[in-house]
C-alpha cells in the first residue's frame, strides 16, 4: 500500500467509529429502508445498468460504512464493497445485519484490488469524496477496470476539480489546476462531524487525467456530465440552496462545476 494511503488509512480508520449517527449518514434512516442515492447518483445508474438490479453484480469501491452497499442488495443486486479500512468494515458488517441485506465484505485498497475480484462485476460504483484520496490514478482505474466483467460499466462521481481549485468570497485559486498535486493537512477535518484526526493527504486530478486514465485502463468513456447544480448540499457549505430547491456554488453570479459524472464500459 501507498505509504500515503497507510497515513489516510488511520484516519479514516477514527471517521469510521465518529460516522453513522450523523445528518450525513443517518443509519436510522437506512434501516428503516430509506435509500442512500441521491437524484445525480440515481441518474447515472438508470442510464448505465437500468431500473432492474435484480441478479446484477455490485462492486462498491471505497464504500467505508456501506450505505450504497446495502441499498444495491436491498434492490436485488448482488454486493461486494471493499475499503481500506477494517473499522468502517466492522461498522458496515453490523449495519447490513440490521438491514437484513447479504453483502461480500473485502478489506483492501482500491488501487490494489485482490485478484479473486478480477472479472466478477457488471458495475463498479464509486461516488463522492473517491479520488481526492488516491495517490495512483491510473493504478486506481486498472484495479477497478480488472474488476468488471467483459461489458461491465464504470460509475465514477466526484467532486468536480475545479471545485477544488476555486474558493469564493472573494473569488481566488488556492491550487494549480493540474493532476498530481499533493495536499497535506496535519490536522485532518471530516465533512460529517467536528471530528478532527491526525494527518490526512488528499491529491487533485484534472478532468483530463480522469478520463485519460480509463481509457488508458481499457474503458470506454461513454458519458461525461459536469454538474452546475445538485440535489443536496453534501455537508459543503460552499453551496446555497436556491429558491428552486437546488444547491448551487456561484462566482459573479454564475453557478460553478461542483461534481461530475463520468460512465465508462469495459
Amino acid at each position: 500500500m501507498h505509504p500515503d494511503h497507510e497515513l489516510n488509512r488511520a484516519s479514516w480508520d477514527l471517521l469510521a467509529a465518529a460516522h453513522g449517527q450523523d445528518a450525513y449518514y443517518d443509519t436510522d434512516a437506512l434501516i428503516a429502508g430509506g435509500s442512500s442515492f441521491i437524484e445525480e447518483e440515481e441518474a447515472a445508474l438508470a442510464a448505465s445498468l437500468g431500473a432492474n438490479l435484480a441478479g446484477q453484480r455490485v462492486l462498491h469501491v471505497q464504500c467505508h460504512l456501506g450505505f450504497d452497499t446495502i441499498t444495491f442488495a436491498r434492490r436485488g443486486a448482488y454486493t461486494t464493497g471493499v475499503d481500506f479500512s477494517p473499522v468502517a468494515l466492522d461498522r458496515a458488517r453490523s449495519i447490513a445485519v440490521r438491514c437484513g441485506v447479504e453483502v461480500e465484505w473485502v478489506c483492501a485498497d482500491a488501487t490494489e484490488l485482490p485478484p479473486s475480484l478480477n472479472g466478477r462485476f457488471d458495475l463498479a460504483w464509486a461516488t463522492i469524496g473517491v479520488l481526492c484520496w488516491i495517490a495512483d490514478l491510473p493504478a486506481w482505474m486498472r484495479s477497478v477496470a480488472r474488476a468488471l466483467a467483459a461489458g461491465g460499466h464504470l460509475v465514477l462521481i466526484d467532486g468536480h476539480p475545479l471545485a477544488q481549485m476555486l474558493e469564493t468570497d472573494p473569488l481566488r485559486v488556492v491550487q494549480p489546476y493540474r493532476g498530481g498535486a499533493r495536499n497535506v493537512s496535519e490536522v485532518g477535518c471530516d465533512y460529517a462531524t467536528p471530528t478532527r484526526t491526525g494527518p490526512q493527504v488528499e491529491f487533485s486530478y484534472c478532468l483530463g487525467d480522469i478520463v485519460s486514465a480509463a481509457a488508458d485502463a481499457g474503458l470506454r468513456v461513454t458519458r461525461l456530465v459536469e454538474h452546475t447544480e445538485i440535489s443536496r448540499d453534501l455537508c459543503d457549505d460552499r453551496l446555497t440552496r436556491e429558491n428552486d430547491g437546488r444547491y448551487r456554488r456561484r462566482a459573479d453570479g454564475h453557478p460553478l462545476p461542483v461534481l461530475f459524472t463520468l460512465l465508462a464500459c469495459r
